[in-house]
């Protein structure tokens, strides 16, 4: 059911910021909470905080807290059917993404036949909610995270009448989008880069001042031609027929932009 969003993986973004100015070498990520039907009618859950580990192994040195988490109370059963909730949205460090744990509070509950009952989650207030989630993140791709909760097999009816949480979750992931990578010289052209399709917005970018490098992200699957807008001095260019596939950077080859021959 809940998509233990908690993939507190979203909060990676919070890191991304002290890599550098710009989101060259970062992806985007995003944690959506889902859930699947159970026969409740509300099962409420307390989101404190979410945490990452971005080594290979369990140590508390590797241990990130996300600030971005959109902390509170979530009723998983308004995410069934298809329908889920955006829990984090940020950039993040390409790299990898070894584990992720999601730390409750106190105000977890459940309803049966009008009456509220609290959800024992000890160890998930005490240290978290741990999975173990091994993404891959590249520069230039957009991922979606789901937390996919089973709330049915989840909550758990106690010997003296209460209940406790002791979560059933599978966490899938998605590239929503693919990128455009490559040089442009000479530096000095400062030239505006442009990903134009007829079938989506174009996306610009400048290239960078000092390399000439460009990354254009975000791009939906299809063809697209890469036009390079540069100063007065310089004459533009284009290349048609740029393939772009989900998940992946296409690179394309080094250009060099010719001068404008005054006549």
């Amino acid at each position: 059911m809940n998509k233990l969003f908690f993939i507190a993986l979203v909060a990676l973004a919070t890191l991304a910021g002290a890599c550098s100015d710009s989101n060259d070498e970062q992806a985007r990520f995003s944690i959506r909470l889902t859930d699947a039907p159970g026969d409740y009618q509300e099962v409420l859950i307390d989101v404190q905080e979410v945490q990452i580990n971005v080594s290979s192994e369990d140590s508390e040195g590797g241990w990130q807290t996300l600030e971005s988490t959109q902390s509170g109370v979530y009723n998983l059963l308004d995410f069934t059917n298809g329908m889920d909730t955006l829990l984090v949205d940020e950039y993040l460090p390409a790299g990898k993404i070894s584990q992720m744990r999601l730390v409750l509070g106190d105000n977890n509950q459940v309803k049966i036949d009008d009456v509220y009952y609290d959800l024992a989650t000890p160890s998930a207030q005490q240290s978290g909610l741990k999975f173990n989630i091994h993404a891959d993140l590249s520069a230039g791709i957009t991922y979606k995270l789901w937390i996919d909760f089973d709330a049915g097999r989840s909550i758990v009816k106690k010997g003296n009448g209460g209940y406790s949480l002791k979560p059933v979750i599978r966490t899938y992931t998605e590239a929503t989008s693919g990128a455009i990578k490559g040089v442009v010289l000479p530096v000095e052209a400062k030239p505006y880069v442009m990903a134009i399709s007829a079938e989506s917005d174009t996306i610009g970018t400048y290239a960078d001042v000092e390399s000439g490098f460009y990354l254009l992200s975000g791009l939906e699957a299809g063809t697209y031609k890469v036009k390079f807008e540069p100063s007065a001095e310089y004459a533009e260019k284009e290349i048609e027929g740029v393939a772009v596939q989900n998940g992946l950077v296409t690179e394309v080859e080094a250009v060099t932009l010719e001068t404008v021959v005054a006549e």
